[in-house]
């Protein structure tokens, strides 16, 4: 898949987060969103913000959409300083924050991402779909006995975001 349409799309964007052009890859767990955001990122030599991060572990979906919006957005928008929050997975605990300077471009990726909250910030919003058996067999080799016990919980709480937030009819571009 080529993203250069993509890359396109964001540079001729207006920037909505102060000047920052924002781009939201979001999914759910296992669509691809980490792959397509990794390759924009790259070809817009753009930093990540990646939302499993925010996430305080396994119940913190919410909790990591609304940290994306106060700890990374709006301060970019402010022109403000950024100390992106980061969750330390095997330890189950925040670890340091890392500064994120002011940015033509930035991606951002992670299931919320697309967020109401959020999405007001974003120059393009993209949704990764992808069937529910392939999502799983993809996360469970990713991740695998970390994840597995897991897979409910999660899918629960993307079930209960989604409903509310409907990110795939919102979306610019669904992959």
């Amino acid at each position: 898949m080529s993203v250069d349409p993509l890359v396109e799309r964001v540079l001729a964007a207006e920037p909505r987060a102060g000047e920052t052009r924002v781009v939201l890859v979001d999914g759910r767990s296992g669509s691809g969103k980490t792959a397509v955001a990794a390759r924009l990122a790259v070809e817009l030599d753009a930093p990540i913000v990646e939302l499993e991060y925010l996430y305080a572990g396994w119940d913190g979906l919410e909790e990591g959409i609304e940290l994306l919006r106060t700890a990374v957005l709006e301060p970019l928008a402010s022109g403000g300083a950024i100390l992106v929050p980061h969750y330390d997975w095997l330890a189950e605990r925040w670890a340091e924050p890392w500064p994120l300077e002011p940015t033509d471009v930035l991606v951002v990726e992670g299931v919320g991402a697309g967020a109401r909250a959020a999405a007001r910030y974003a120059s393009l919003l993209i949704w990764v779909e992808l069937a529910a058996d392939e999502r799983m067999k993809r996360a469970l080799a990713r991740d695998g006995d970390l994840y597995r016990p897991h897979w409910e919980r999660w899918a629960a709480q993307e079930d209960a975001l989604l409903a509310r937030e409907e990110t795939p009819a919102r979306a610019d571009v669904i992959l």
